[in-house]
Order: C-alpha cells, then structure tokens, then sequence
C-alpha cells in the first residue's frame, strides 16, 4: 500500500467523513429459502460495516504504522484522530444496542474501546466473610496440631 499523506486535519477529516458514508451505503447480496414461495431466493439487500481505524485505512491505501506513525498523537491532527476513535466506538454500540451485530460478539468488539465483561466485586462484607473463614480454617489447624503434640 501507498502511503497517502494528508496535508491537513480538514484533509484527515474528510476522508474519514467519505468513509463512513461508505461503510453506511454497502449492499450484500443476501439468498434465503421462503418457505411461501418453496424455493431459494436472492436478493440485494442495503447493509453495513462497522467503523474503524483500520478499515479507515485500508480505504484510504495508507498503512495502519503510518497512521499511528503520522497522525495519532500529532498535536495537529489529535482532536480529528481522537474523533474518529469515539466514532468508531459510538457506531460499534449503537450497533450492538440495534441488533444490527450479534451480541455475543459485544465483548469482543467493546474490548477494544476499553470496554470489559468482568465485573468487580467491591462487597466489604463478603470480604469480611472470606477473611472470618480463613482466620477459622487457621485456627481450626492451630488446634489439631496442638492435640498432636499434647499426645
């Protein structure tokens, strides 16, 4: 891939604003049996693509390295980067949220905005159980070594 350099951040933006329309304007042939009709039936159907930097990329026949190398953390181009990635992420949501992506695939997909699908348990007062138990376990031991040692 050619690197494409853009001269300035309305440049960047641009690109990424004709990106978009084109990931939110394809269309995939889609074939499904109706059972109305008892046969196959094949049509084109509008669809989309989900948002991201590098189907930004690839778009655009820049390498991903000279992306980040060029643009990501360039003070210049920082706010439009820095909006690209909340778009990315905005797009990935409202997606999951619409049923337009598989909702297994949400964890897969929001980890990489820095979403988890782990929870912390922040309870003091199973902490305090956890603690009460092990303090018991110990002094349950203490007191069989104790007999051992009295015989």
């Amino acid at each position: 891939m050619g690197i494409k350099m853009f001269k300035t951040p309305e440049e960047l933006k641009s690109a990424w604003e004709d990106y978009k329309r084109s990931c939110d304007c394809r269309r995939v042939t889609r074939t499904e049996f109706s059972p109305k009709l008892g046969e196959f039936c094949t049509q084109d159907v509008p669809s989309s693509v989900t948002y991201t930097i590098e189907g930004f990329c690839v778009h655009v026949h820049l390498a991903r390295s000279a992306f980040y190398k060029h643009y990501d953390g360039t003070k210049r181009y920082q706010s439009v980067v820095d909006l690209m990635r909340e778009e990315c992420e905005v797009d990935a949501r409202e997606k999951f949220e619409t049923g337009v992506l598989p909702a297994q695939l949400a964890g897969l997909w929001m980890s990489r905005h820095g979403y988890t699908t782990k929870t912390e348990v922040h309870d003091e007062s199973a902490q305090k159980k956890s603690m009460d138990n092990i303090e018991s376990m110990v002094k349950q031991l203490s007191e069989v070594e104790d007999d051992d040692v009295a015989e």
